[in-house]
């Protein structure tokens, strides 16, 4: 049986830290009986790692697949804790810890292809074997720095996506204009994107439908067996409405919507050359065109 009964970490729960902030908690470890020269500390790591698979090259007469690996350490740090005459007694002992978060700090992330991730861990060691561990994961929001001062006073903006349309069963043709009207174009972690849609609809069919999402673009960075230098660029939805608008043909309609931006997210990369991913966004807007393949497609950059 061993002479760690447990050993807890107690921290704020569901907290979400702020690159820049600091975190406290205690470690908490209770003892069946006397440990002699023990060896009690907590750990703060974040790191992130990536891997993905692809072709060699198009121009193989074969198929040949390699993977594409990269990794960071964006922190490492370990509070030891002093053990008063060697030993400690039977019974439960609290030990206080406080760590700070460097700015830069990228946001908690986690892809098909990449995470990156942030944990605190208290160990309890004796003689070099660990007796005990706890382990707890951390949500942390990285900052825009001082970017957001430089582009803060950006115009509105506004995008126009139109889409022409044949309809061969009345032989007639028209088109759909979707305008999306940003007041702002740059937003935190959290906050509320509100927008504004004109849908001018020149067509003999009603717009039943336009879905607006924001689309997180990462651009991946590693390395292949022979050491050279891959990329890969993935797309995900951050958050996503549908607006049913029913527009009448021959009709313009303006509609109002909002999107929330979930926290924590990672922040739009401005220097890229050293990250293993950057980040991007855009909100989108889309819709078909009823009785036709055809899909209306508009962008808007955003920054978060």
């Amino acid at each position: 049986m061993s002479t760690v009964k447990s050993i807890k970490l107690a921290l704020p729960k569901d907290e979400v830290y702020l690159a820049g902030s600091s975190i406290a908690g205690q470690l908490v470890l209770k003892l069946r009986s006397t440990l002699v020269d023990p060896v009690v500390k907590v750990e703060l790591v974040g790191r992130g790692y990536l891997e993905w698979n692809e072709e060699d090259s198009p121009y193989l007469d074969y198929s040949r697949s390699i993977v594409c690996r990269n990794q960071a350490v964006y922190i490492s740090e370990a509070q030891n804790f002093h053990v008063d005459d060697g030993w400690l007694g039977s019974g439960d002992h609290t030990f206080d810890f406080h760590f700070n978060f460097p700015l830069g700090l990228p946001s908690t992330f986690t892809s098909k292809i990449g995470f990156i991730s942030y944990f605190i861990q208290g160990i309890c060691s004796c003689r070099e074997i660990v007796l005990a561990k706890d382990k707890k994961y951390l949500l942390l929001q990285g900052t825009f720095g001082s970017h957001g001062e430089d582009l803060k006073d950006m115009d509105p903006l506004m995008v126009e996506a139109r889409k022409d349309a044949v309809y061969l069963c009345c032989f007639s043709r028209g088109s759909v204009i979707l305008r999306i009207y940003l007041e702002k174009n740059i937003f935190s972690p959290g906050e509320t994107i509100v927008f504004i849609t004109d849908i001018s609809n020149r067509t003999c069919k009603y717009i039943r439908k336009v879905v607006f999402a924001v689309h997180c673009i990462v651009l991946y960075r590693g390395f292949d067996s022979r050491g050279e230098q891959r990329s890969l660029e993935d797309r995900s939805e951050v958050t996503r409405l549908e607006s049913w608008t029913n527009t009448a043909p021959f009709q313009v309609m303006r509609v109002t919507s909002t999107l929330v931006l979930p926290k924590p997210l990672p922040v739009t990369s401005m220097l890229t050359g050293s990250e293993i991913m950057s980040f991007r966004y855009e909100l989108v807007g889309t819709s078909d065109l009823p009785c036709t393949s055809s899909t209306m497609v508009g962008r808007v950059p955003v920054i978060v």
